[in-house]
């Protein structure tokens, strides 16, 4: 049986293609998992996204201090409350 040496350059050529293949598959898979966060909750700065969990009906967050917030905007939700805790859809 004959066995075929690798040169350095080749195994530099294969890590190379290698890593530019994991980067690419990190590319496409990061938006997908962006865009599957991004429909069920609001994309905020601040807050965790807590969509499926139970809230009072029309609620839109739950701020930092316990109390809910029905705002139809989002800026200064919760801002006398200690911020948003969650956010719901």
């Amino acid at each position: 049986m004959t066995r075929t040496a690798i040169t350095t350059s080749a195994r530099h050529s294969i890590v190379r293609s290698t890593l530019a293949v994991l980067a690419l598959a990190a590319t496409l898979l990061v938006p997908a998992a962006q865009a599957e966060a991004t429909t069920t909750c609001a994309p905020h700065t601040t807050g965790v996204c807590r969509a499926g969990s139970a809230h009072p009906a029309g609620a839109t967050a739950q701020c930092k201090d316990g109390t809910y917030s029905y705002s139809e905007t989002f800026r200064g939700t919760c801002s006398h409350h200690g911020g948003v805790r969650y956010w719901y859809k």
